[in-house]
C-alpha cells in the first residue's frame, strides 16, 4: 500500500521558551460525486495531529499517530471515512501539536534533534465510485492554514491556550476560510513511512479531587493517586483575559508543593498549563501533552471558582487490556500489586517510558526489567513489537544500543551498556516464553547477532565485560556516591552479558539458526569462565563486591551449582544479615533477589523483606502513602525525592504470581502449554487468588488456609500439561507432594 509523504506546514519557525509559536489549523475542502463506494484517509504528522471530517473529530486517540525518530520511521494512520462524507462539499480539518518534532527541552538532546522543525502534516483521501473512477485529495497548496488558540505547546512543558483566539466552526463545511493562508510544501523526512498498528492512547478514567486546600494565593487540588494524564477544566464565570495556571506535581513537602523532582531548573515551567479566558463559562482540556501528578496547584482563580467541579483528572495511556490479577489477605501486598499495575499503565504511551512527569523517555532497561510483570498483568507485546523495531533501527553500525528510544544522538556513549541493552533480547525472549510468539524472535535474530558481535568487541583478556561509562545496578538503596552503584559494574555487566549470550543461543536454536547459536554459546562459555575465575571465590562463596545483588545474580543466572551454589547462598544470607534483613540492592538485584530466596528455601525471608513497613522495603513505600512505585528507596525525611512513578521495580508483582500463587508458566521457555502450579504457603497469608490469561485460555489459582490445612483450587485449559507441586512439609490427601496438573479443588495438609 502506498503511504503519502506530501508534507505541508504552516511556517518554518521553531518554538522556544522565549518565543511562542502557535499551533496550526489546516483545512482542505473537496467535492464528492454521487455513487461513492469507498473512502479512505491516510494521515500522518511530524509532531502530533488531530483530524476532523465535516466537523467531527475522528482521531484514533490522544497524541496520534506515534512517537518516533522520523529519520527512522514516519507513522501514519488509516481511517474509513465513507460514512462521514456527503455528496457535494466536504472538508478535512486538522490541528497539529509539536510532540518531539519541535521540543524546547534541551535535556536528552531535544533541541539538537537533527529532524527538528515546525510540525507538519501529510494526508491523502482516496475516493472510489461505482462507475470505476477514482480520485485522490492530497495535502498540497490547496490546503489552507491558520493559527489556533494554542499559543504554546510542548511535550514536557505543557500547553498555553488563549480562548480569546478561538475560531468558531473552524472545522465545518460552511466555514469561510478565505482569509486563511496557503500551506507550505516541505521536504519529506528521511524515515520509512509505515502504518501505526499499536494500541492508541486514550482517556481511560476520570478522577474527582479528594480535597482542595487554599495555598499562597492559589488552591491545591489533591486527586488521591499518582497517575498520568491531564485535567479537564470547567471554568465558571471566567473574566475576559483571566489567566488560569495549573502546575502539576507528585508530592507535598511540609505541606508545600514540591516541584524540584520534575523540573530541569528551579523555576522551569515543567508540567504547567495556562488558560486565558474569553469570558463566561468554558470547558477545556489541553492537547498533545500529558503530565504525571497527584496534585495540581491552581492560580488565577477566585474562591468562587475553586470548586470540585473546576478540575477533573483524565487518566491517559495506551489502551492496553489487562491480562491478570492478583489479590491476597494482606492489604500491603495488594497495594504493592495495585501500585505496580498503575505504574505500568501510566508509563505506557505507545511505548514503555520510565516516568510520566520529568522524562517520559523510552529507557531500555526499564522495559527489560519489567518484562515478566508486564506480561502477566497487561498486554504490552503488540506495542513492544513496534518499539523494538525502533530500537533495532536506532542501533549503530557497531551494534551500540542507545539508552533511550526514540533519541537523536543522546545515549550512545553513556547511560547504556549490557545492563540496559539486554532489552533487545529480554523482550523477545519473555514474549516467546509467555505468549509463544515466534515472530518476535524472527525479527530480533539479526539485531541480536549484531549485538553479540558487539559484546565480542567489549570482552577483555580476563573474559569479562565492563562498559566504561555505562549503567549497572541503578537506583541502589540508599544511593551511594557516583553513579549510585554499590555492586561493581564489572559484575553486573559481565553477568548480564552472560545471560544475553545464553538467551540469544536459545532464540537462535528455536529459529533453527544453529550457526548463530554456536557463536552465542562460544561467548557464553568465555564469560562463564571469566566470571567464575575472577569474580567468584568458589571456596568462600563470596562474589566480587559482596552485595545482595552480586550474590543473588551469580545464583539466579546459573553461574554456580551444587556445593558452590550453597556457599554463595550462605554468604548471601550473611550479607542480608548485615543489612538487618532489609533489601539492599539496585534494580538488577531487586529483580532476582526474592526469586533466589524462594527457589532456595528462604521464601518467608523474601516475603518479609517485601512486606515489612520499615525502611527500606516496598511495604515502607505503601506505609508512606505511595500509590505508584518510586524510582528510589530513600528514607523518609532524607530530602532526596526523584520520580515517584517508575515501574522498573515491578518484578515483585511477577514474584506474587510465580511464588505466592505458584504460576510457573512455560518453565523451560519452549512450550507455552507447559505450566506448573507450585504455590508457597507463606505463614502470614491465609488467602491468595490470581488469574492469568494464557494464549490457550484462563489459568486461575486460589488457595485458602482453614484450621491448619490448605484448600487449593485450580482452573485451567485442558490443553495445558504440567504438575502441581507442593512446598516442603505439605502433602495432598494420600501423601503425594506432586501430581499432574488438572482442574479441581485439593485439600493439602502438613
Amino acid at each position: 500500500m502506498r503511504i503519502p509523504m506530501n508534507f505541508i506546514c504552516a511556517r518554518h519557525e521553531f518554538n522556544t521558551p522565549e518565543r511562542y509559536v502557535p499551533q496550526p489549523y489546516f483545512r482542505r475542502s473537496f467535492e464528492v460525486k454521487g455513487g461513492l463506494v469507498c473512502a479512505e484517509l491516510i494521515i500522518g504528522s511530524l509532531g502530533y495531529y488531530e483530524v476532523h471530517i465535516n466537523g467531527r473529530d475522528i482521531t484514533k486517540g490522544e497524541m496520534a499517530p506515534y512517537r518516533s525518530n522520523p529519520d527512522h520511521y514516519v507513522y501514519f494512520d488509516k481511517y474509513d471515512i465513507i460514512s462521514l462524507l456527503s455528496e457535494g462539499k466536504n472538508v478535512l480539518a486538522s490541528l497539529l501539536g509539536n510532540g518531539l518534532q519541535n521540543t524546547v527541552t534541551k535535556t536528552w538532546g531535544g533541541t539538537r534533534f537533527p529532524w527538528r522543525s515546525a510540525p507538519a502534516l501529510s494526508f491523502e483521501i482516496g475516493l472510489k465510485y461505482a462507475d470505476g473512477s477514482e480520485e485522490k485529495i492530497v495535502s498540497d497548496e490547496h490546503t489552507l492554514c491558520c493559527d489556533s488558540p494554542i499559543i504554546f505547546n510542548d511535550f514536557h512543558y505543557g500547553e498555553y491556550y488563549d480562548a480569546r483566539l478561538e475560531i468558531k466552526d473552524w472545522d465545518t463545511v460552511d466555514f469561510d476560510d478565505s482569509s486563511w493562508n496557503k500551506s507550505i510544501q516541505r521536504k519529506a523526512p528521511r524515515g520509512k513511512a509505515k502504518l501505526c498498528g499499536v494500541e492508541p492512547i486514550r482517556i481511560i478514567d476520570e478522577i474527582e479531587p479528594v480535597s482542595i486546600t487554599e495555598y499562597d494565593g492559589g488552591y491545591i487540588y489533591d486527586f488521591g493517586v499518582n497517575e498520568a494524564g491531564l485535567c479537564r477544566m470547567n471554568i465558571k464565570n471566567g473574566q475576559p483575559g483571566q489567566k488560569i495556571r495549573t502546575a502539576h506535581f507528585e508530592t507535598l513537602v511540609d505541606g508545600k508543593p514540591h516541584f524540584r523532582n520534575i523540573r530541569f531548573a528551579d523555576n522551569a515551567p515543567m508540567q504547567e498549563d495556562e488558560y486565558i479566558c474569553a469570558g463566561g463559562d468554558a470547558v477545556h482540556t489541553p492537547k498533545f501533552t500529558y503530565h504525571g501528578f497527584q496534585y495540581v496547584l491552581v492560580t488565577g482563580i477566585t474562591s468562587e471558582q475553586a470548586t470540585p467541579e473546576l478540575l477533573t483528572y483524565l487518566t491517559i495511556h495506551s489502551d492496553l487490556k489487562k491480562r491478570g490479577y492478583f489479590t491476597c489477605d494482606n492489604e500491603i501486598i495488594n497495594k504493592i500489586q495495585e501500585a505496580t499495575v498503575r505504574s505500568d499503565l501510566s508509563n505506557f504511551h505507545y511505548l514503555p517510558t520510565d516516568c510520566p512527569q520529568r522524562e517520559k523517555n523510552g529507557w531500555t532497561a526499564d522495559a527489560a526489567l519489567s518484562a515478566e510483570q508486564m506480561l502477566v498483568n497487561i498486554e504490552p507485546e503488540n506495542s513492544w513489537k513496534d518499539w523494538l523495531r525502533n530500537i533495532y533501527k536506532a542501533m549503530d553500525e557497531s551494534g551500540i544500543v542507545p539508552g533511550i528510544i526514540p533519541t537523536g544522538d543522546w545515549g550512545y556513549d553513556d547511560y547504556n551498556g549490557p545492563c540496559w541493552d539486554c532489552v533487545i533480547v529480554w523482550l523477545p525472549y519473555y514474549t516467546y516464553k509467555y505468549r509463544g510468539d515466534i515472530e518476535f524472535l524472527k525479527e530480533a535474530a539479526t539485531p541480536i547477532l549484531r549485538y553479540i558481535n558487539r559484546l565480542y568487541n567489549m570482552i577483555d583478556d580476563r573474559n569479562l565485560i565492563e562498559h566504561p561509562s555505562g549503567m549497572g545496578d541503578w537506583a541502589q538503596v540508599g544511593r551511594p556516591s557516583g553513579r549510585a552503584f554499590r555492586t561493581p559494574t564489572v559484575v553486573t555487566d559481565s553477568i548480564i552479558s552472560y545471560d544475553i549470550a545464553q538467551k540469544s543461543a536459545f532464540i537462535f536454536d528455536e529459529l533453527g539458526l544453529h550457526e548463530y547459536a554456536y557463536v552465542a554459546r562460544a561467548l557464553e562459555k568465555r564469560l562463564y569462565e571469566g566470571i567464575r575465575t575472577h569474580l567468584i571465590d568458589l571456596e568462600s562463596g563470596k562474589v566480587h563486591g559482596e552485595t545482595q545483588t552480586a550474590q543473588s545474580m551469580a545464583i539466579y543466572y546459573g553461574l554456580v551449582d551444587g556445593e558452590e551454589k550453597k556457599k554463595v547462598l550462605d554468604h548471601l544470607i550473611t550479607v542480608i544479615g548485615w543489612d538487618k534483613e532489609h533489601m539492599n540492592v539496585g534494580v538488577h538485584g531487586g529483580r532476582v533477589l526474592f526469586r533466589v530466596l524462594c527457589d532456595n528455601g528462604y521464601a518467608e525471608l523474601a516475603y518479609n523483606m517485601i512486606a515489612r513497613t520499615d525502611y527500606p522495603s516496598y511495604g515502607n513505600w505503601i506505609a508512606r502513602g505511595a500509590t505508584t512505585l518510586w524510582e528510589f528507596f530513600d528514607a523518609d525525611g532524607c530530602g532526596k525525592i526523584d520520580s515517584l512513578n517508575h515501574h522498573f521495580w515491578g518484578d515483585v508483582s511477577a514474584w506474587f504470581f510465580r511464588y505466592l500463587a505458584g504460576m510457573d508458566i512455560n518453565p523451560c521457555a519452549g512450550d507455552i502449554n507447559h505450566v506448573n502450579v507450585a504455590p508457597i504457603f507463606i505463614s502470614e497469608l491465609n488467602r491468595v487468588e490470581a488469574e492469568h490469561i494464557l494464549p490457550s485460555g484462563t489459568l486461575h489459582v486460589e488457595w485458602e488456609r482453614t484450621n491448619g490445612s490448605i484448600t487449593l483450587s485450580i482452573s485451567c485449559p485442558e490443553s495445558l500439561h504440567g504438575e502441581i507441586r507442593l512446598p516442603d512439609g505439605w502433602h495432598f490427601e494420600g501423601g503425594n507432594t506432586v501430581i499432574a496438573l488438572k482442574n479441581g479443588s485439593f485439600t493439602i495438609a502438613v
